[in-house]
């Protein structure tokens, strides 16, 4: 297990800057995740920590080492890739003793190692076969016990499920938390797909245009974004964004008035809050059906059934559009006019600059 510290680290391509000094500490043992969208940095940060890009300024250190004047083989990292990399024409095997040949481990060590790597990812029966004889999951286990076998001080992952089909992504996902579990390793996981994220970090580093949104625990990433843009980029649906005006209101708390809308009473407190404009942020879950007394009125437009919910796509009397919650067992069909109650202690107010203002912790 290693720590990594990323110190300044910038790193252009012509006028893109992928990767604007940023300064990162990664604890030992910690599963990582880096979430952001296409062009944000992610992977580019992911490749000069393993070398396989040159920094323009900043350090990277990987436990007690400066790393970044270090080729890709001497950094103590192994990684695997979204298109698996295998060797075509080598089996199973074959791709898992390369890289220990090429580094002239003895060949027992070669084969206990193979051996106990194939166990942990329970492709021992596939050994013989080559990558073309393998579904998807199965080459991505073997790419896996690939940068096992290495036994690095650091694991990397770019974006290593997202050709994998949906049900064998959720699965994947369960075991690599597991193997974490197991070898208690310091692992980087890249991503654009935020339950990846939630479900698989300790922490989750939010990046935007090179740029650290947030660090934080996969929940409080979520309850509490510290930005307009992780608000609206963390949780599926998005959450919901209203413009208003704000007023105190009881208990030194703001009250928001939403455009053309009703007054909700926060629990943001107003010292927090400085002249506006301001805009108003609730997730979905907190902006439910109601048969008695309502903040919205509007029609549904597109009702989504998902089984333990249904999300309501609700179209406000000043053209807004707003996504609520029903029931797993809805009612609502298409036209249907809605009421929607919303939990206003759980609201967050975003300032112009996107800065983020929370409900008192209670």
């Amino acid at each position: 297990m290693s720590r990594v510290a990323l110190k300044n680290v910038a790193k252009s391509f012509g006028p893109t800057c992928p990767v604007d000094e940023l300064t990162l500490d990664i604890r030992s043992g910690e599963f990582l995740v880096l979430l952001g969208p296409s062009g944000c940095g992610k992977s580019t940060l992911l490749r000069l920590i393993a070398g396989l890009e040159t920094l323009d300024e900043g350090e990277i250190h990987i436990g007690d080492r400066r790393v970044d004047h270090l080729a890709p083989g001497q950094r103590g990292v192994a990684m695997v890739f979204q298109n698996y990399a295998l060797y075509p024409h080598m089996t199973v095997y074959e791709n898992l003793a390369f890289g220990l040949r090429n580094a002239q481990v003895p060949e027992p060590e070669v084969r206990d190692r193979a051996t106990e790597a194939s166990r942990l990812l329970e492709i021992e029966e596939l050994l013989d076969r080559r990558p073309d004889q393998l579904s998807g999951g199965q080459r991505q286990r073997v790419a896996i016990a690939r940068a096992i076998v290495k036994k690095p001080e650091l694991f990397l992952f770019d974006e290593p499920l997202s050709n994998l089909d949906a049900a064998l992504r959720t699965r994947t996902r369960v075991e690599l938390a597991q193997l974490h579990q197991r070898l208690g390793a310091t692992m980087i996981f890249v991503t654009h797909d935020q339950v990846e994220a939630m479900t698989m970090a300790d922490r989750i580093v939010v990046l935007n245009e090179g740029r650290i949104e947030q660090i934080g625990a996969p929940m409080d990433v979520y309850h509490r974004p510290e930005t307009r843009f992780v608000a609206e980029f963390v949780g599926s649906p998005s959450m919901n964004i209203l413009r208003c005006r704000i007023v105190e209101g009881a208990g030194g708390y703001a009250r928001a008035q939403i455009e053309d809308g009703p007054e909700l009473d926060t629990r943001v407190p107003m010292t927090a809050l400085k002249d506006g404009p301001y805009e108003l942020g609730l997730r979905p879950e907190f902006l439910r059906l109601t048969d008695s007394g309502e903040d919205f009125v509007g029609t549904a437009r597109m009702v989504e059934r998902l089984g333990e919910r249904t999300l309501l796509h609700v179209d406000l009397a000043n053209g807004v559009r707003v996504i609520g919650e029903d029931l797993g067992v809805s009612h609502v069909h298409p036209g249907d006019s809605v009421k929607l109650k919303a939990q206003a202690d759980m609201a967050h107010l975003f300032d112009a600059s996107g800065g983020a203002h929370h409900a008192e912790r209670s």
